[in-house]
């Protein structure tokens, strides 16, 4: 029996996002594995993936979730209360020893002081801190915390080879073989589309639009085609409604009517991508990019840029434009929009494409590298 234990740090600070999906993914079928005992000693977090879970069937979860919810009072203070204790129970925990490896789950090295020679494994999903500082103004601590653990991790997971090949580039010291890619996958699960309220010819675009997400750039480049065909959305899947500076820029571009955002159950996520004729995804970097591998999942045509790690990911199955040239863009799209054979090329090989990652390879690949760290530890 394999024991592991799992701090809860992403949980405070994510509502909703990669980092967070991802450990959610991967430790629903560890929770399937009899040879792993994972204790998780989370008392609240309002991350929305996190619902879906045993581990909020089996907690202090719905217990507390109903009173922060119905009670004025407890409302203001005890979400962060519980947020705190959670993490004092993680060091408590740590100090007992009563594990095999422990996984950090983003990169506050508060837990260094009490693991003494346990090991840890460190999963790195990208190096957009390090290569993009501009954005990231308000974060000064992130960049020194996650060289901490790196250089102090027993193993490192990088969710791809272009992150990996980044970690090394940006810190040579640290020892190449400690460093494993394993890939993410998707949840999309296709069946009877769900009745939603979207337009009937829509650009889709999904998840979070700020700063390196490049949504300022997608905007520009669709507008024309906005203009030009009046049957023509953009349909913003989740992220939260547009922001001031957002709707500032649609009605510059005079769009404001053919722009819409409404945030999402996942049940309906499937529904979303294969419905649009296409779904953008403009980002300037991400480690891996699991929004891509749902749209191909769900049989809709993905454009987006040929960098960092996307070709990784979509393989031919992309349509790739030159990042940030906004008139390639838009070429790319209008050639989708107006060619259905087209559109029918790429659904299939997206479908195709998809079907390589599965979070079960994930979960098998990742206790693979556990069993490591647990390995080099006792013979360290």
């Amino acid at each position: 029996m394999t024991k592991i234990l799992l701090d809860t740090q992403i949980f405070t600070r994510q509502k909703f996002g990669g980092i967070s999906r991802y450990f959610i993914e991967l430790y629903s079928v560890f929770s399937r594995n009899e040879q792993l005992n994972i204790d998780f000693p989370i008392l609240y977090t309002s991350n929305l993936y996190f619902k879906e879970t045993h581990f909020y069937e089996s907690g202090f979860q719905k217990k507390y979730s109903f009173l922060i919810k119905y009670s004025k009072i407890l409302r203001p203070f005890l979400p962060r209360k519980l947020e705190r204790k959670g993490t004092k129970k993680v060091i408590e925990l740590l100090k007992r020893q009563e594990f095999d490896v422990f996984i950090p789950t983003y990169y506050d090295p508060y837990f260094l002081p009490h693991i003494k020679t346990k090991p840890f494994v460190l999963t790195v999903h990208d190096m957009i801190h390090e290569l993009y500082p501009q954005y990231f103004s308000n974060e000064p601590e992130t960049i020194q915390n996650k060289k901490v653990l790196i250089e102090n991790a027993t193993k490192i997971i990088a969710i791809s080879e272009n992150t990996r090949k980044d970690l090394i580039r940006i810190y040579p010291q640290i020892d190449p073989g400690k460093i494993e890619v394993i890939y993410l996958a998707h949840t999309v699960k296709n069946g009877p589309l769900k009745e939603l309220d979207v337009p009937e010819r829509y650009i889709l675009f999904v998840g979070q639009r700020s700063a390196y997400k490049n949504f300022h750039f997608f905007l520009k480049a669709v507008s024309s085609l906005i203009h030009e065909y009046t049957d023509l959305f953009v349909f913003c899947a989740g992220g939260n409604s547009f922001t001031e500076e957002e709707l500032a820029l649609i009605k510059e571009l005079n769009i404001s009517d053919r722009v819409l955002q409404k945030n999402f159950e996942d049940s309906e996520l499937s529904s979303y991508y294969s419905k649009a004729l296409c779904f953008v995804f403009p980002s300037e970097y991400e480690g891996f990019g699991i929004p891509v591998l749902e749209a191909m999942a769900a049989a809709c045509p993905v454009v987006l840029t040929k960098a960092s790690s996307f070709p990784e990911v979509a393989g031919d199955a992309g349509i790739y434009f030159e990042l940030n040239n906004c008139e390639d863009l838009t070429n790319k799209i209008d050639e989708l929009l107006n060619d259905a054979t087209l559109r029918q090329v790429y659904k299939t090989k997206g479908i195709t494409q998809a079907s390589k990652f599965s979070w079960e390879k994930t979960a098998e690949e990742t206790f693979k590298v556990y069993q490591q760290a647990i390995k080099s530890s006792y013979n360290g």
